[in-house]
């Protein structure tokens, strides 16, 4: 994708397919304010558009398409991500991958680390507007349970912080213990949430200049 036209088109390609505004927000990598900023603009809907950018900050969309659309690239990825994660507990046996896109990712490093595979559907997938705290997510028991276990935990990219922090939250009170976190891109630059380590491919960082 090249410009914001791309995004508000896919953006509502996604809508027209029933995907929420949380869901779209996934998929695009970007925050649930832009994604609702990219629907309202897609529909049309001026007014709406020019209140949300009123309210929001800027926001960087981050596409790694090239990685995810090839098994190898991906493969490769993964192995530097269970390398960042390598020195981080010795009695972790549980790798969990935030859906959507961080379950492939987590998928190829728990065979990195020889882990069992664990994923998380975060409540932003269910949401549309309003209080996101009224949602909630779940943990899918195709996968390996929590168990009072420790684990890491994967995703692609960290926007907010709130989808990490929400996993995180969600461990503890399966009784697991999350020892560190890993991303291919951190937007904000943590170094950790929730006393939880954070490790990043990439940080990006937004520099404002005044003139």
């Amino acid at each position: 994708m090249k410009n914001v036209d791309d995004l508000i088109d896919s953006a509502a390609e996604l809508a027209e397919h029933g995907l929420s505004k949380g869901e779209i927000a996934d998929e695009l990598n970007v925050s649930r304010e832009t994604a609702s900023w990219l629907v309202e603009r897609a529909g049309g809907n001026d007014t709406g558009a020019e209140t949300a950018a009123s309210t929001t900050t800027a926001d960087i969309h981050v596409d790694w398409s090239a990685l995810g659309r090839d098994s190898t690239r991906l493969r490769y990825a993964a192995s530097a991500m269970a390398d960042l994660l390598a020195k981080q507990g010795e009695d972790v046996d549980l790798t969990v991958g935030i859906e959507k896109a961080g379950a492939p990712l987590a998928t190829a490093v728990a065979n990195q680390l020889d882990t069992d595979l664990g994923t998380y559907a975060p409540a932003k997938h269910q949401w549309e507007e309003g209080d996101i705290d009224e949602q909630g997510g779940g943990f899918s028991r195709n996968f390996a349970a929590i168990r009072d276990r420790d684990c890491y935990v994967v995703d692609d990219i960290i926007t907010s912080g709130t989808t990490m922090r929400e996993s995180i939250d969600a461990i503890r009170e399966q009784g697991g213990e999350p020892v560190a976190c890993v991303v291919l891109v951190d937007k904000r630059g943590y170094d950790e949430i929730d006393d939880v380590p954070v490790y990043s491919l990439v940080d990006v960082v937004r520099v404002d200049r005044e003139e």
